[in-house]
């Protein structure tokens, strides 16, 4: 794979073309990725709707995040949770009683 691979310029979907990743697979991997660089809410609506649109469950997607703890750390997993509690439509202002 080189940075100017013409498959990876073509095609928005980028690597899903060109391995062997089912889509929700691959949709929870580039979830792993956003908590490990710290990735954009927008960026984690667009994954976690695609690995449950492929057939994740929230519970998958938040099996996915608490997994790379001991990676990535546990600071980038707490600011990721409400990125993806965002994503999969829970209110994140509204308190627990």
């Amino acid at each position: 794979m080189a940075i100017n691979e013409q498959g990876l310029v073509e095609s928005e979907a980028g690597l899903s073309e060109l391995g062997v990743l089912d889509p929700k697979t691959l949709a929870l991997a580039r979830l792993a990725a956003l908590v490990a660089i710290g990735g954009a809410g927008p960026s984690f609506g667009e994954q976690a709707t695609a690995a449950v649109s492929a057939g994740a469950s929230a519970d998958e997607l938040v099996d996915v995040i608490v997994g790379v703890a001991s990676i990535v750390g546990v600071p980038r997993v707490v600011a990721a949770a409400p990125r993806l509690a965002l994503a999969l439509g829970f209110d994140v202002e509204d308190p627990v009683d």
